[in-house]
């Protein structure tokens, strides 16, 4: 396994890797690996002759009173979780390379950007995009690998990608859950026990949600009450959003013709998890 840490030196690997036809397969982290990630790993390297996994803290998708400075940095254990995966190349740049003293070229999708975790943390997709578009230019990959948690970021890189004409296919996984069903996040390092206790209510509530969609519920208001009914029962929880949407555009959805994304944000304490499903309304599920 190799670690790359500058720019031009990614892009030199990269382009002498095409020049053998190489494909190559990325997956953008902040690293604090987990399983999740794992998973895109895995599936990154039976699909590509070689993965690229970045580790990268990205500032600019961070608000000032955001986790930044306190978000986990385990850099050792995350490269010895690459190296255990067969992982061909580790990207971690510095932030000082990513982002040169006078940066000042941003990159913005309108409108996705705006909704859900959007409305509360409203640089924070320009920073994703920004950041995922400028990795694209530095990995060149034919595959990249997204988790299902980070819904909304999905949807948005897949329009950016599809917007701007970068020659990578964007595959979106599956949410990878303890057996307890609580998403796994690199946040979840900052409950405490009863907070992780709590925090059990949003799988909990997005799974009632579904039986009630499959049982004949379409009005969203209704579901979206009983999922608010639930959440506050749990006296750490504090509600951020709770949105019945299209999954593709992101709109809000009053009645439920065929699938919807159930998507959640909650502050347990002071910390902000999110969770999501899809949901078909003729019985199959996603998510």
């Amino acid at each position: 396994m190799q670690v790359i840490k500058t720019i031009k030196k990614m892009q030199a690997t990269s382009l002498n890797l095409k020049r053998t036809r190489a494909s190559i397969g990325f997956v953008p982290t902040m690293g604090a690996l987990h399983e999740g990630h794992l998973s895109l790993i895995r599936r990154s390297r039976r699909e590509n002759d070689v993965t690229v996994v970045s580790i990268f803290v990205n500032p600019i998708q961070f608000g000032p009173s955001e986790d930044l400075n306190r978000y986990p940095r385990p850099l050792q254990q995350d490269l010895r979780l690459c190296m255990q995966e067969k992982v061909e190349y580790v990207f971690c740049p510095r932030p000082e390379d990513m982002y040169p003293e006078g940066f000042k070229t941003f990159v913005e999708v309108r409108e996705l950007g705006a909704v859900l975790c959007g409305a509360s943390r409203p640089t924070h997709f320009r920073g994703v995009t920004t950041v995922v578009a400028k990795l694209f230019n530095a990995v060149f990959p034919d595959r990249a690998y997204f988790g299902q948690k980070d819904c909304q970021q999905a949807v948005i890189i897949e329009r950016m990608a599809r917007d701007l004409n970068f020659p990578v296919m964007i595959e979106v996984l599956p949410i990878i859950r303890e057996r307890s069903g609580l998403a796994l996040s690199s946040r979840n390092a900052y409950l405490d026990p009863a907070q992780k206790k709590d925090a059990l209510v949003l799988s909990k509530a997005l799974s009632s949600a579904a039986v009630l969609i499959r049982g004949g519920t379409r009005d969203a208001a209704r579901i979206k009450r009983v999922i608010r009914t639930m959440v506050s029962a749990a006296h750490s929880v504090k509600i951020d959003y709770i949105a019945i949407v299209d999954k593709q555009t992101l709109k809000p959805v009053k009645k439920i013709q065929d699938s919807c994304l159930i998507a959640l944000a909650m502050w347990i304490g002071k910390t902000r998890l999110i969770d999501n499903i899809v949901v078909n309304a003729q019985n199959r599920k996603a998510g």
